[in-house]
């Protein structure tokens, strides 16, 4: 089982990326859908999350209003599309799948990350 994240690379700011997270050896139709970033130095900070159906989402202050989460359980994908990015924004964003009923020591599928970097 594994996550695979893509379409991160170099944006100026105010531009947009949509990144993607595809699994493989395991279905996400069933399991919540997050999305952290982390800079060197600094600890992994969470992004977004989305519930299984789709219904319920939530965002990090620092990016609500212009990221939005979504998925395709057909497909097996989550997305993270980021508009009018900052500076701020840049960092190794990562996906993470995990059962709505995982106890606290469960750390659930991680992706490997993939790097936005936001600069002029």
């Amino acid at each position: 089982a594994q996550l695979v994240e893509s379409g991160g690379g170099l944006v100026q700011p105010g531009g947009s990326l949509r990144l993607f997270c595809a699994a493989s050896g395991f279905t996400l139709r069933m399991l919540d859908m997050r999305w952290y970033r982390q800079v060197p130095g600094k600890e992994r900070e969470w992004v977004a999350f989305m519930a299984p159906d789709g219904g319920v989402t939530y965002y990090a202050d620092s990016v609500k209003g212009r990221f939005t989460i979504s998925r395709d359980n057909g497909k097996n994908t989550a997305y993270l599309q980021m508009n009018s990015l900052k500076p701020d924004d840049t960092a190794v964003y990562y996906c993470n799948a995990r059962s709505p009923e995982a106890n606290d020591g469960d750390p659930g599928v991680w992706g490997q990350g993939t790097r936005v970097n936001v600069s002029s």
